[in-house]
């Protein structure tokens, strides 16, 4: 008999953005919640790979689950970011039109955004358009100007959620696959990698493995088919060159690709979009990742000025339909969310909200609440490029990491936090360390010598996860 290591109201499967979300909305609720991830930490899926875009929802299909979703998690993103210390790039963005009929598609645009409840989206001429961006290929035709369009960090916002929801008494295990599922009258016992757990209800947020996960117990409602995108970083001078996020006029098939700072001081340009069959494995192509960067240069002539200092590739898990693929099953204490593609970064606290509508709707007899009197809420390091970092900061221990400007007292918080690194990717996630343009050749040793035996495995210089 498999040994028994945790007995639940609520098993979150998966610990990408929108598990995280999920684990933390459920658990202040008042709910005793076990998060389980098969990887070494969270994000290490499809989620550690995106744009790190917090969107309007101007494009968004109207009346969509999307859109709704979308749209109440950058509320709740906007109402809570300060209070965990979470940073905002208020960039706006700008839709170029570079040819005639893509002129031509600004005004359903703008249509769409209106009708989305987005309604400071505006058309604006080429002339506005250069006044913004001055540094644009000419030849530019006219845009659609979106205020509201903003960049995060993609990595301290889902962190933040698992935080809270830990002081809160929610529960996480790292490296924790599940293999089997068996119903039995109070709900399910679930085979993992470490042991069982027994839950009352079920929450599959496996991402690009969510329809395997239903299919342990049921033929699933939908098939995850990868889209792989592949991004490019340049270097940080390169990010003075523009404003705003720079977007394509989408297509039936693509949003395209853009050109958008980040907001750890960089200037990142992509993602394609190639489907695969490779649930696990985006490996960067040189053919491609060319291409990208001739349609960058396109854009903006100046990128050739500007060093590439990493490429990146991630999965998203995309399905046969072009919509969110949210399923409850209230006579089996199952809910499954799946189908959330490059919005996840956005929609997560939303996704969370609506999947707590789909509870107190149908599954609300399955356990008793007790939700906290009051709340903490963590406050996360500050990352960003944009804000005061602690290198400026006294008493810091000196910089280790020169490329990111990551102190020792950086490293050495990171182990005492609710949620600490169990890998090397938690580590570069959690602090910037090693993810600059040297790639940890100049500070691995000094990392090593600071971090000790506190991880499972070594580092590796040159190994970006």
């Amino acid at each position: 008999m498999t040994q028994l290591i945790e007995d639940v109201d609520v098993v979150v499967i998966g610990g990408g953005v929108v598990g995280c979300a999920m684990f933390r909305r459920f658990t202040l609720m008042g709910s005793k919640v076990l998060l389980l991830e098969k990887g070494g930490d969270i994000l290490s899926g499809a989620s550690k790979a995106n744009s790190a875009i917090l969107h309007t929802g101007f494009d968004a299909p109207t009346g969509s689950l999307e859109l709704q979703c979308m749209q109440a998690g950058y509320q709740e993103y906007m109402d809570i970011h300060h209070r965990m210390n979470l940073p905002l790039l208020k960039t706006t963005a700008i839709v170029v039109a570079w040819t005639e009929e893509q002129l031509a598609a600004l005004p359903g645009i703008v249509k769409q955004a209106h009708d989305n409840g987005v309604l400071d989206v505006t058309q604006i001429d080429a002339e506005d358009v250069y006044n913004r961006e001055p540094n644009l290929a000419k030849g530019a035709l006219g845009g659609v100007y979106v205020p509201g369009e903003y960049v995060i960090d993609p990595w301290s916002s889902p962190l933040a959620y698992v935080t809270q929801a830990v002081q809160h008494g929610g529960k996480y295990r790292f490296n924790c696959g599940v293999t089997k599922a068996t119903r039995y009258e109070e709900g399910w016992e679930l085979e993992t990698t470490q042991g069982a757990v027994r839950t009352r209800l079920v929450i599959n947020c496996a991402g690009n493995h969510g329809d395997l996960i239903d299919g342990l117990w049921r033929q699933p409602d939908y098939e995850i088919r990868p889209r792989k995108g592949q991004f490019l970083v340049y270097d940080k001078a390169a990010a003075a060159q523009i404003n705003a996020i720079i977007l394509p006029v989408p297509t039936p098939t693509t949003k395209g690709v853009l050109l958008c700072r980040t907001i750890f001081g960089n200037m990142i340009l992509g993602p394609t979009a190639e489907e695969q069959q490779d649930r696990e494995h985006a490996e960067v192509n040189e053919e491609v990742l060319k291409s990208l960067i001739e349609k960058g240069s396109l854009m903006l002539p100046s990128l050739t000025h500007f060093s590439v200092t990493a490429t990146y590739a991630g999965l998203r898990p995309a399905t046969e339909k072009k919509e969110y693929r949210i399923y409850d099953y209230p006579n089996d204490q199952w809910i499954s969310v799946g189908g959330i593609r490059s919005t996840g970064l956005t929609a997560a606290l939303g996704i969370a909200a609506y999947v707590e509508e789909l509870y107190q709707r149908n599954f609300s007899k399955l356990f008793e609440l007790s939700p906290p009197t009051t709340l903490s809420w963590p406050h996360m390091p500050m990352l960003s490029e944009y804000e005061q970092r602690d290198y400026s900061c006294k008493g810091n221990g000196g910089v280790i990491c020169h490329c990111e400007l990551v102190t020792r007292r950086e490293l050495e918080a990171v182990f005492d936090s609710a949620v600490p690194p169990e890998c090397i990717g938690g580590l570069r996630r959690r602090t910037r360390v090693m993810m600059g343009r040297c790639n940890g050749f100049f500070c691995s040793n000094h990392v090593a010598e600071i971090v000790g035996t506190r991880l499972d495995n070594t580092l590796v210089v040159g190994k970006v996860e």
